[in-house]
């Protein structure tokens, strides 16, 4: 497969380094569906700062990605790597269920991730890891009866005032909730009441900081889409009374004609240097919010807290500048378990090797239907059909399992190619590409075995859709009929984005030219059943 894109308790250092001159950078941070950040900086792992994101359904989840420069990006592990964590998602039938927002925390040499998982009931769950690095170094979590979703963890310490308990501060019923948890049993304390925000709907995404004898609690507000916001209150108890900030929301684009929109869900954290950021979800729509098939993504502003004072955090915009640290990324080369994000793929599955930590499954897969470079195939990935197609029908359940792998989309502009051995011998047996949001909306290419107006059983390229999206025209589909020529050796399958509106659909056999099969307006696979995720290009 060939993948070719063109283009806390918050940890507080005792020192701080004078403050690194301002450098421009890039927004998105986390290019590609990572909705719902969630980052903390580790000063005793080699000054690295790490975030995660929101998975849902997909497997592996809860992806940890580290940076020691906040430019470069890497994924570290995968907190979410194995059945046992949650065997409920095998029976998870929401497209849009799942583990939602998690929080990262880091607190005496512990990295603790806290997350909500919506399933066939809704549990929450906290993981634990002393070595981000290595995916299987997470815990089994521990289960807890969450309130809510969005769950975030702070310590209220004794030597600053506190009750020395560890509270869970979640989103339940239009507003915002906390409770006492205990790390190693998972028992909860009694919910009280804290804010429900500032009048938007939905208050959610909750992160609560103890500075300068104040609790801080910042909040999403309006829901996710083009009037999402974050706002904040302060209380010099932590049950409130909580008194909101006189410049709220502190971050939104609403009412603007910013490329980003639906910025909100935040959460603030200090680098080695002592400088503030802001991170939070964003999509690349405009504000018409009709065109964004790579969902919501993590962008990064810089803030500045003064002493006593309410944070201020800029706008967020694609170019930015601040002080990012003088360290760069390159030390994590050989660290972890993915790549560093916004670099090209080109994967050739090499003998002895394992699928790659940043390709996913919907739900779990069927283990047997994948294998690399199996007997007498070397540099290859073998799929094994599933009795299902991606969609299933009346009688599908969500353990059939569909035989499917996926890399997310990063770049606006990109060519995705992968090069397909495969006879069908059975009539609608196929195998390909496909764009995937959920399975009731994809766009897929690939080669059938089809019934021809000559009653004859025919191997065909097939060009579908299923589902439209926010998109309301004609949806192209067709099918070529393949010659004995093209069935000779492997056919090359591709998507290309030729713009952020349209993505082009082709074929090549070795030593032909590339045939075209159409092109799908990015809407189809934008919105509707999956407007809370974003675009994949897969195998299936």
């Amino acid at each position: 497969m060939k993948i070719l894109p063109i283009l806390s308790s918050i940890l507080c250092t005792a020192w701080a380094s004078p403050t690194p001159p301002e450098k421009p950078y890039t927004n998105p941070l986390l290019p590609g569906w990572n909705s719902d950040p969630s980052c903390v900086h580790a000063a005793d792992h080699n000054d690295t700062t790490f975030c995660v994101t929101s998975t849902f359904i997909a497997f592996p989840g809860l992806p940890v990605y580290a940076s020691q420069d906040l430019q470069t990006w890497k994924l570290a592990s995968n907190a979410f790597n194995r059945p046992s964590q949650i065997p409920g998602l095998r029976e998870t039938t929401n497209q849009q269920g799942g583990l939602y927002a998690a929080t990262l925390r880091y607190r005496g040499g512990k990295f603790y991730v806290i997350v909500s998982f919506l399933g066939p009931s809704t549990r929450g769950l906290l993981f634990t890891s002393v070595d981000p690095f290595r995916s299987e170094a997470w815990s089994e979590p521990v289960e807890f009866d969450v309130v809510g979703i969005d769950p975030d963890l702070f310590w209220d310490d004794e030597d600053d005032g506190g009750d020395g308990k560890v509270y869970v501060t979640s989103a339940d019923d239009q507003r915002i909730q906390q409770y006492s948890l205990d790390l190693e049993t998972g028992e909860t304390g009694p919910a009280v009441d804290l804010w429900n925000g500032t009048g938007g709907v939905s208050p959610e995404g909750p992160h609560v900081y103890k500075r300068d004898g104040w609790y801080y609690l910042l909040i999403a507000e309006g829901g996710t889409e083009v009037d999402h916001a974050v706002t904040m209150a302060r209380s010099r108890k932590r049950t409130g009374p909580w008194e909101p900030c006189p410049h709220n929301p502190v971050l939104t684009n609403r009412d603007t004609t910013q490329y980003f929109q639906t910025v909100g869900h935040a959460d603030l954290f200090q680098d080695g240097n002592g400088s503030w950021w802001a991170v939070a979800l964003g999509t690349r729509s405009g504000p018409e919010w009709v065109t964004y098939p790579m969902g919501r993504e993590t962008v990064m502003a810089p803030a500045t807290w003064a002493e006593g004072e309410w944070p201020v955090i800029e706008p967020v915009r694609g170019q930015m500048q601040g002080p990012l640290p003088r360290k760069d990324s390159r030390s994590l080369q050989d660290r972890g378990e993915g790549p560093f994000i916004k670099r090209p793929d080109r994967l050739d599955f090499a003998p002895g090797s394992a699928i790659p930590a940043h390709l996913v499954y919907w739900r779990y897969p069927k283990v047997d239907h994948f294998a690399v470079s199996p007997a007498g195939h070397p540099h290859t990935l073998r799929l094994t059909p599933a009795f299902a197609n991606l969609s299933g029908d009346a009688s599908f359940q969500p353990d059939d399992g569909i035989t499917l792998i996926a890399r997310r989309q990063t770049d606006t502009l990109f060519t995705y190619t992968v090069d397909v051995d495969f006879s069908p011998t059975v009539v609608d047996e196929e195998a390909g590409i496909t764009l995937f949001l959920t399975q009731r909306q994809h766009v897929d290419l690939g080669i059938v075995l089809l019934e021809s107006a000559r009653g004859e059983l025919t191997p065909s390229l097939r060009l579908r859709a299923e589902g439209r999206g926010n998109y309301e025209g004609d949806i192209p589909t067709k099918t070529i009929e393949l010659s004995r020529e093209w069935l000779k050796k492997p056919i090359r399958l591709g998507i290309r984005a030729v713009s952020d509106e349209t993505y082009e659909f082709f074929a090549r056999s070795k030593g032909r030219s590339e045939t075209v099969l159409g092109s799908v307006d990015a809407k189809v696979v934008s919105g509707n059943t999956g407007k809370f995720t974003g675009e994949w290009a897969l195998l299936r």
